[in-house]
């Protein structure tokens, strides 16, 4: 069982910084890649930022040159820098991490994980 714990969330103005962490932990597991994604009211969940376990990035072109996502393998911890923030970044942000744990026989079985959401508003 791997359990993640999101903070760093909360209200910021137009323009401001925040950064969002998400820690995993559990036993016996690796983590691969790591996201965070976010969901709008009365909007589906969007991809923000994805970090491989080799350190390759990807970012929804609304947030490209605004936000970095790192990681830190020893930690197996995610971040999100967000700066520059508009209004429309107003969502609740979910982490997310893929991760596998070595199972007898089989060998390695892939899970998927997600962090309970943390708010982020940006007022104008």
């Amino acid at each position: 069982q791997v359990q993640l714990v999101e903070s760093g969330g909360g209200l910021v103005q137009a323009g401001g910084s925040l950064r969002l962490s998400c820690a995993a932990s559990g036993s016996d597991f690796r983590t691969n890649a790591m996201g965070w994604y976010r969901q709008a009211p009365g909007k589906q969940r969007e991809l923000v930022a994805t970090i491989t376990s080799g350190g390759s990035t990807n970012y929804a072109d609304s947030v490209k040159g605004r936000f970095t996502i790192s990681r830190d393998n020893a930690k197996n911890t995610v971040y999100l820098q967000m700066n520059s923030l508009k209004p429309e970044d107003t969502a609740v942000y979910y982490c997310n991490i893929r991760f596998s744990i070595q199972r007898a026989i089989v060998g390695p079985v892939g899970y998927d994980s997600w962090g309970q959401g943390t708010q982020v508003t940006v007022s104008s």
